[in-house]
């Protein structure tokens, strides 16, 4: 394929085009002597398909190594980062285990055996807290830095812990649900933003996508610590673990300060010598002159402004000024809705009728599946952040939508011969309308077991990759503000699986699979026609894939390289 006009420009400049074919001479050897020399040179290399030349060239040259001290260093500092997606975790399955809770319930006057309006408020007010907060998001996270908005983010996370945790009336609990929801809008950009900036650029993928990866690192203890406290007497059963969530967003709030800032906005803020130091001590062994930390270096002067809309909080118009930055924001939106309304919300909806026609009874049990649900998606989670480098953002959006699709049709197939009423041998289960029905054991258990596959092939495809593909995304100046529409998005698209999806099961039943299959499939031919390929690129040479008139063929192009160990690329094959 052709170069691209930055790969030629590195090319041309570095000596190594000279039309269809040509190698990079050593010395002042003329005449035989260059033709021998270009022979032996031509043995010596391997040909490679490079998304980007001048990377695959400081790569080569350089070789990374991620087992050295200082990247055991930058390692330390991406996981304190990467603690708030578990803040986010623990609270999602807290709340889920304490509103079962009879000393919760009698507490605030709820009924023991039924929902109302107030529990629904209670999860509702997370939610606006968290809607609300997007707003805030960006302007926090570009105010001082990076860290800095982690910071921010969860000392307001610390405030409604606390708030709720020592909270009289329901008001109260109200008012630190809204403000717990306020502060994780804050480290869910955040976050997201330093992890990104920071990661080394061999390495992104892998380290960016194991972000996400932690929510289940806190949701699993977020599931299991209400069920251990469940038999305390009081309000102690349900103080305590509300109590435990101060463990993630504190150690965000100690560490924070004292992590670097990212090379990206100092060198926004005109902070070049400490980006500098940065870079050199995380990407280069210490060196400023490292192939990878000049090359970082110099497009990250080219590319971000010192001037930019992330000095200004309220100005947005970066996300949607342009075509480019429309495609970009476009992406940025389908990839939360995506990663919400894939399956995820019915499949967790429909799981206790499942364990009941299966034959499966007792809480203790239904726990038990649920957290080995958790285990399972957890480890397709880290198998997705590990390969996705090797796979490639689009094919593993587009196989694990694909198994998915065929996944939802066997499984609405199994329920649609599975509930009877006309008397099968079965476990008797009483649907929402009343009905006594009957599932088949043999056909629940097979249910259950794809489900099973769906939570590591959703986890594998989507769960690396609602942190990583919108940060990838994003320009620098609009990062900040673009992840916090992007946590905006999200929440709107859960609302919609929190309080539409029960309904829709209570008058569809299995039959809701049905608009899934169809929605999966949707989400197939977009991810086709419109996602990017974004792995094996610096952060700022997407500018150009997002720029170009077919941006989804500009990002899957390759240039054949010659490529020899420890000098990097020694040719350029345009063809």
């Amino acid at each position: 394929m052709s170069l691209s006009s930055q790969e030629r420009e590195f090319a041309i400049k570095s000596g190594l085009y000279r039309g269809r074919r040509a190698l990079r001479s050593r010395g002042s050897a003329t005449g035989g002597e260059k033709e021998e020399e270009e022979g032996r040179e031509k043995e010596d290399a391997k040909v490679a398909h490079s998304y980007n030349v001048a990377l695959t060239d400081a790569t080569e040259r350089q070789k990374p190594s991620p087992w050295t001290r200082n990247m055991f260093s930058l390692y330390a500092c991406l996981l304190l980062a990467t603690l708030n997606s578990c803040i986010n975790g623990y609270d999602g399955s807290l709340m889920a285990g304490i509103n079962t809770y009879e000393q919760y319930r009698v507490y605030f006057n709820f009924p023991i055996d039924k929902g109302t309006p107030s529990t629904g408020i209670v999860y509702a007010i997370y939610t606006i807290g968290n809607l609300l907060g997007s707003f805030a998001a960006g302007p926090a996270t570009d105010f001082r830095g990076r860290k800095w908005g982690m910071f921010i983010g969860s000392a307001v996370i610390v405030l409604g812990t606390a708030i709720q945790a020592t909270c009289t009336h329901l008001s109260l609990f109200m008012l630190g649900r809204f403000t717990l929801g306020f502060g994780v809008a804050i480290c869910a950009s955040a976050g997201p933003a330093y992890v990104s900036e920071m990661a080394h650029p061999s390495y992104r993928g892998t380290m960016t996508g194991i972000y996400n990866t932690f929510w289940f690192l806190g949701g699993i203890p977020g599931a299991f610590v209400p069920f251990a406290t469940s038999t305390l007497p009081g309000t102690a059963s349900w103080r305590l673990p509300i109590w435990l969530q101060i463990v993630f967003s504190g150690a965000v709030l100690l560490g924070s300060p004292f992590l670097p800032e990212t090379p990206r906005w100092l060198i926004a803020n005109d902070r070049h010598e400490e980006a500098l130091d940065v870079m050199a001590r995380f990407h280069g062994e210490g060196c400023r002159d490292s192939p990878i930390v000049q090359l970082e270096y110099k497009e990250m002067v080219e590319d971000i402004s010192v001037t930019g809309a992330d000095k200004r909080w309220w100005d947005y118009r970066e996300l949607f000024d342009s075509r480019e930055t429309r495609y970009r924001t476009l992406l940025v939106a389908a990839m939360a809705v995506f990663g919400q309304w894939s399956g995820n919300g019915p499949v967790s909806y429909f799981y206790p009728t499942m364990l009941r026609g299966a034959g499966i009874e007792g809480n203790n049990i239904r726990l038990l599946y649920n957290g080995m649900q958790n285990i399972v998606s957890f480890g397709g989670a880290m198998v997705g952040a590990v390969f996705t480098d090797r796979w490639g953002r689009r094919p593993q959006l587009l196989v694990s939508t694909f198994v998915i699709v065929v996944l939802f049709a066997a499984i609405a197939a199994l329920n649609a011969t599975n509930l009877r009423t006309d008397g099968v041998t079965g476990a008797y289960i009483t649907l929402d309308d009343g009905t006594i029905a009957v599932q088949r054991p043999a056909q629940a258990k097979a249910i259950i077991g794809l489900i099973f596959i769906f939570g590591f092939v959703y986890s594998a495809g989507y769960t690396p990759l609602q942190a990583l593909y919108p940060v990838e995304c994003l320009r620098y100046e609009s990062r900040a503000k673009g992840m916090g529409f992007n946590n905006f998005v999200i929440n709107l698209a859960g609302f919609y699986n929190t309080f539409v999806t029960e309904i829709a099961f209570t008058g569809a039943g299995w039959k809701y699979y049905i608009l899934f299959i169809g929605w999966d499939s949707l989400e197939f031919v977009f991810i086709y026609f419109f996602f990017v390929e974004t792995r094996r690129r610096t952060l700022e040479e997407l500018t150009e894939i997002f720029c170009a008139r077919k941006p989804v063929r500009a990002s899957l192009s390759r240039t054949a390289v010659l490529v020899r160990d420890s000098e990097g690329v020694m040719g350029v094959l345009d063809e």
